[in-house]
């Protein structure tokens, strides 16, 4: 082959191989299209997030479920939490604190009421008895405005006279101290003794009311270790197995004040009324010895003198 057909061939097989080459190009790049834009592709759906349905008051779902499972247990809250459905369902051991303290809340108001008439009426009758003492200017005569009638004050001048009555054969020949001294011993006993009447059942208020927030307090913490023991039971600390529990244990508290409370306040009332009825006693018992007195010192006085006196 001559120069010139070698150099012929070689341009021929470059314009071809350059031809080749451009047509993978334009096979590979898209054609413009002139029509509007086409609708993008739709995507895969997400994974839906599910619609929270109403849950109905008292059900709580538990604790540990894993999402788009069932729960494992269902708890739910008890629908009673007034105080007697709180006793309905507390365990025996927190029923018999709350019935205690039931019982010692009706006796505290049962002593009050009792009491509260009994002081009420004591002190009433001693005013009296005192003032017909104070006004008499013997003791016969105190004898005569209190008649037979009861309480302490009438007592303590019927024990007056009868002390007198035993003692006069010896006032001839001895001092009336003997006298006096004898009717202030039996004045002072009978006093003691109208008191410690009065005070009968108040010791009880005392006992109610210093013992009762300890009796409460052990209903608390048998109710808190009944909670305790019903999560590990249920292995889960939701609220409706420490609910029921926490609110056996605050009623057994608030029973224990509720009882121990008013007692105290009531002790502390009568210690005052009957600390004002002793008070009233010893008037009377004075105006009692102040008429012995008088009443020793007197017999030595000529008959018209003493008639003259009374």
């Amino acid at each position: 082959m001559s120069r010139n057909s070698l150099l012929a061939a070689l341009a021929a097989s470059l314009i071809l191989s350059a031809g080749v080459a451009a047509a993978q190009v334009r096979s590979a790049t898209p054609a413009p299209v002139d029509q509007a834009p086409a609708a993008p592709a739709p995507q895969a759906p997400a994974a839906q997030t599910p619609a929270p349905t109403s849950v109905e008051p008292g059900l709580q779902p538990a604790a540990n479920s894993v999402a788009g499972e069932a729960p494992s247990i269902s708890l739910t809250l008890p629908h009673d939490l007034s105080p007697w459905g709180m006793f309905i369902d507390a365990d025996i051991v927190v029923k018999a604190v709350m019935v205690g303290l039931a019982f010692a809340s009706l006796v505290t108001w049962t002593i009050w009421l009792a009491k509260s008439l009994e002081v009420f009426g004591g002190k009433l009758r001693a005013r009296r008895a005192a003032d017909a003492i104070g006004n008499a200017a013997t003791l016969m005569q105190a004898g005569r405005e209190l008649g037979h009638s009861g309480g302490p004050g009438a007592l303590l001048v019927r024990a007056a006279e009868e002390e007198r009555a035993l003692s006069a054969g010896a006032l001839d020949h001895a001092s009336g101290d003997g006298l006096k001294e004898r009717v202030a011993s039996r004045l002072a006993r009978i006093e003691a003794t109208a008191a410690r009447r009065m005070s009968r059942g108040t010791g009880l208020l005392a006992t109610i009311g210093s013992t009762a927030p300890f009796v409460g307090l052990f209903g608390t913490v048998w109710g808190i270790m009944n909670a305790f023991i019903g999560i590990s039971q249920a292995q889960t600390t939701n609220l409706a197995v420490v609910a029921p529990g926490i609110a056996e244990a605050l009623l057994a508290t608030a029973m224990g004040l509720v009882a121990a409370i008013p007692a105290v306040v009531i002790y502390n009332v009568f210690a005052r009324s009957i600390a004002g009825y002793r008070q009233i006693l010893a008037d009377a018992s004075a105006g009692v010895e102040r008429l012995v007195s008088r009443d020793l010192d007197f017999r030595t006085v000529p008959p018209a003198t003493a008639m003259a006196a009374e």
